[in-house]
């Protein structure tokens, strides 16, 4: 998993609530276990027109969002199944952090085994970051996972609170397997001592 310490860049707004999984990446799209190539189906159904068409109206559709790496959401994101597709397919788009006042709980950690960093905020701060991601060419934000601290463009910054191991498996790129990687030795010792070291024998 790619480590996860200081992000800078565009900010998109989305400021709706109840944003949920079907909406990240639609349900037709489901059948890959690949965690690549599901970018181009990000918001789908937001994305394009009842006619295939592409929406010029969604934020990631614009010129200056098109290339957003920070999402600035409203209320309760991620809500819905528990499908991983929806971290697979912001990843694959660029997005690194989602930023909000809620998210749903699977939701939630489930970015955090795919190195997206979802940051809890309060209204009053989710108010500031919207604006500053309504900005267009100028929706720049800085993420110091390190400081846990967001960072915007008139130098104006927001802390936040984190698990501290959750932040440790960030700043580290460890997801579940690369956290059992780390034990190998314990692995190794406690199995030797059971004699599985050589099971076949």
């Amino acid at each position: 998993m790619e480590k996860f310490s200081t992000l800078t860049g565009v900010a998109a707004p989305l400021p709706l609530v109840n944003i949920d999984t079907d909406m990240i990446i639609p349900k037709q799209f489901l059948k890959t276990i690949k965690r690549s190539g599901l970018g181009t189906a990000l918001f789908h159904e937001m994305r394009t027109n009842d006619d295939g068409s592409r929406n010029e109206e969604f934020v990631l559709n614009k010129p200056s969002y098109e290339n957003a790496q920070i999402l600035v959401a409203g209320d309760n994101f991620g809500c819905g199944s528990s499908r991983e597709h929806a971290p697979w397919a912001l990843l694959d788009y660029g997005i690194r952090c989602v930023i909000s006042t809620s998210f749903a709980d699977i939701f939630y950690n489930n970015c955090f085994k795919n190195g997206i960093l979802p940051i809890v905020v309060s209204q009053e701060d989710l108010n500031k970051l919207m604006d500053d991601a309504s900005r267009g060419a100028n929706a720049t934000l800085t993420v110091d996972l390190e400081e846990q601290e967001v960072r915007g463009p008139d130098g104006g910054s927001i802390k936040f609170d984190l698990d501290p191991h959750r932040k440790h498996c960030l700043l580290n790129g460890l997801d579940d397997i690369g956290q059992t990687f780390q034990k190998t030795d314990h692995i190794d010792s406690y199995e030797d001592k059971l004699g599985l070291s050589h099971p076949w024998h």
